[in-house]
Formats: structure tokens, C-alpha cells, sequence
């Protein structure tokens, strides 16, 4: 910003209610000069509109997902073509929303950007979200339902299969991001999942190119991966699965050499860092300085895959923002991601500011 932007920005902090003429007077210029670099000001997202009011700063966003999911857990081994005994549970999820509630309990400031219907999973998702995620930016829309996530776990907590009702977030685009975006301007991070339609993901990745925001891609599935952008140029993280990485560079993953290869094949598509996870056997983490493999942390018994994955991203990102390395926060998202498995919630509910300080002495 020029001198006459950063004057009038600390005249607004003082009292943003003054007239633009009280404000042209007190900086001894003319009204339409003083209403030209307000425009500025607001085409750059450092005030919103009238009273000049200006914008939430370090606030980090979430844009994608926010579902119910309902999971079916078998009591025996699955049978085709038959009913299967089971138990049924129902949580709030979606891979934004959890991995924002994750950001949540650890002590971020954290905004949800997505769509919601007008209907009970609705109420269901605001009441369980509210305590740890800011829905301000929260948009509902009669005509469609909430987004809905149904999973069937065998015994031992492994999916078998899973469902997805995700129409809604058609709906999630640039045109409705754009009612947001000075806040989107002045965000901490951005995170976004590959529910939103490719050219919202595009939109968000000029926005945070330009204003050098740290920018993460994270894809849900391998069929969302059609909502990519065709490069990774300005992506700051992008953190992705086996399957995906597969489909995305139309090759075959079988092997260390081929994991590897694959990190490098995104690494040259423009990514500043890459995370393919790998379940059980770890994540291979690289950039254009090293390309390394971090072991799995230990789980005693998996109760429940869903939600490990978000959980990963949540504290991965988390100890990127308070200031710790990348090994450090690779290894206390992995640790993170072990304690969700062995827990029955999506979210794991024991989740505190104080995480970081519980992994050290671990």
C-alpha cells in the first residue's frame, strides 16, 4: 500500500463511521480523490463496503464438505446379496468440516465455508460443529439436501463400502465464494476439498497465488479427483492417497520406488510440498529440497478409520501455523491420525489446545 492507503486505512481504525468528506478534510485531499482509494482499498479486501468496516483478520478457512454420516458397523463377516446384522451411528462429517473441527479443538480460529439444505441433518451439523467452528460463512439452500455420507466398516473398523449424496456442492461456487471475498483475502490459510467444483478450486488458487496465502488441497475421493486443477502451481500443500495420486497422474502405484516417483511427478506440477499418505505404512512427504518416509505411528486396535485421514491434515496444518518444521508437524499430524483410529468419533473428542504439549511427552 502507498502512504495516502496506509493514512486513511489508520483514519478508519480511529473512527470507521466518519463521512468521506470528514475524512477528506482531515486529510486535506478532495471527496472523489479520497472515494477513489477507498475503491482501491475495498478491490484489495482491506475494508468491506460501508461504514468502511474492516475485514477479520488470521482466521483460517475451510471450504468444502460439511455432511451427516452414518455409519454401519457389521457384527460378523460381510455376506453379499444378503441383509447383514448390524449397528447404526450417526455423526456430523464432511473431510472440511472435520478436519476444521480438528483445527477447532486444538485452538484455531477457524471458518467454514460450504452449502447446507434446510432440513434436520442441518440442525444436526450447526449444533455439534458451533463450539469449535465459526459458520458465519455458512450458506443454506432450500431446494437441496445436506450432504450425506454413508459407510459400511466390517469388524474390525476397515470400510467396506461407502456412499455418497454430495449434489449440493455443485452449487458451491466461485460466484457465491466471490460474496466473501475480502474476508478470503485476508485469510490465514486456505483449505480447500475437492467437493467444490474445479472452478471454484481454480478461483481460490489465483486468489491465494496473488496474495501469497497459504493454499491446501485436499481431495475426498479418486472420483472427485476430476475437480483438480490441471496444475500445482501455487498450491502450498497438497496432501492426497494412493488412489488419488493415481488417478491424477494416470500411472500405477505398486511399490517405494513408485511412491517416490509419484511425489516427484507432483512436485514438478508446481506443489511447494507434497503428503501422499499410505495408511498404515506412513506418508511419504517430499518437496524440492528431500523426499522422505515417515513410519506410521503405533495404533493398539482400530475402532473406526473414519475421519483418520482429516484427522492428519487438521494437526499437520495446525503445527505448520504455530511455527514448528515440517518432520515435527508431519509426525504429530501421524500421531493424531493413530488416536483418531482408536477412537468410535469421527472427531476425536479428547482434542485439546494442549495436543502438542501431550505428543512431546509421548
Amino acid at each position: 500500500m502507498n502512504e495516502k492507503e496506509q493514512l486513511l486505512l489508520q483514519l478508519i481504525k480511529s473512527n470507521p463511521f466518519l463521512s468521506q468528506q470528514e475524512m477528506a478534510e482531515q486529510l486535506n485531499m478532495s471527496r472523489p480523490a479520497l472515494a477513489n482509494i477507498i475503491s482501491g482499498l475495498i478491490k484489495k479486501g482491506e475494508v468491506v463496503g460501508r461504514a468502511y468496516v474492516l475485514p477479520e483478520k488470521n482466521s483460517i478457512i475451510a471450504i468444502g464438505g460439511a455432511n451427516l454420516d452414518r455409519k454401519f458397523h457389521l457384527e460378523g463377516s460381510v455376506q453379499y446379496g444378503t441383509s447383514n446384522p448390524s449397528s447404526v451411528t450417526e455423526s456430523v462429517g464432511g473431510v472440511a468440516r472435520n478436519i476444521a473441527e480438528n483445527l477447532g479443538r486444538l485452538g484455531n480460529e477457524v471458518k467454514l465455508m460450504t452449502i447446507l439444505g434446510q432440513d434436520q441433518d442441518t440442525v444436526k451439523i450447526e449444533q455439534q460443529s458451533k463450539a469449535f467452528i465459526n459458520l458465519d460463512l455458512v450458506e443454506k439452500i432450500p431446494e437441496y439436501k445436506t450432504g450425506s455420507y454413508s459407510a459400511v466398516l466390517d469388524g474390525s473398523g476397515e470400510l467396506i463400502l461407502a456412499m455418497a449424496d454430495m449434489a449440493i456442492y455443485d452449487q458451491l461456487q466461485p460466484s457465491l465464494l466471490r460474496k466473501h471475498e475480502a474476508v478470503l483475502m485476508n485469510a490465514k490459510c486456505i483449505i480447500v476439498d475437492l467437493n467444490c467444483p474445479k472452478e471454484t478450486v481454480l478461483y481460490l488458487k489465483n486468489i491465494t497465488y496473488l496474495r501469497k496465502i497459504p493454499f491446501i488441497i485436499v481431495p475426498v475421493s479418486a472420483p472427485k479427483m476430476k475437480n483438480m486443477p490441471p496444475d500445482l502451481v501455487g498450491v502450498t500443500y497438497f496432501i492426497c492417497n494412493r488412489d488419488e495420486a493415481e488417478i491424477y497422474l494416470n500411472i500405477r502405484i505398486q511399490n517405494s520406488n513408485d511412491y517416490f516417483t509419484a511425489v516427484k511427478k507432483m512436485l514438478e506440477r508446481g506443489a511447494n510440498n507434497v503428503i501422499l499418505t499410505l495408511g498404515e505404512q506412513g506418508v511419504i512427504v517430499g518437496n524440492h529440497n528431500d523426499i522422505i518416509h515417515f513410519r506410521a505411528a503405533k495404533v493398539n486396535k482400530v475402532v473406526d478409520v473414519t475421519g483418520a485421514g482429516d484427522a492428519f491434515v487438521g494437526a499437520f496444518i495446525h503445527g505448520i501455523l504455530k511455527g514448528e518444521d515440517l518432520h515435527d508437524s508431519v509426525e504429530f499430524a501421524l500421531y493424531n491420525a493413530a488416536k483418531t483410529l482408536q477412537s468410535d468419533t469421527t472427531v476425536r473428542q479428547d482434542l485439546s489446545p494442549e495436543e502438542l504439549i501431550h505428543w512431546r511427552n509421548t
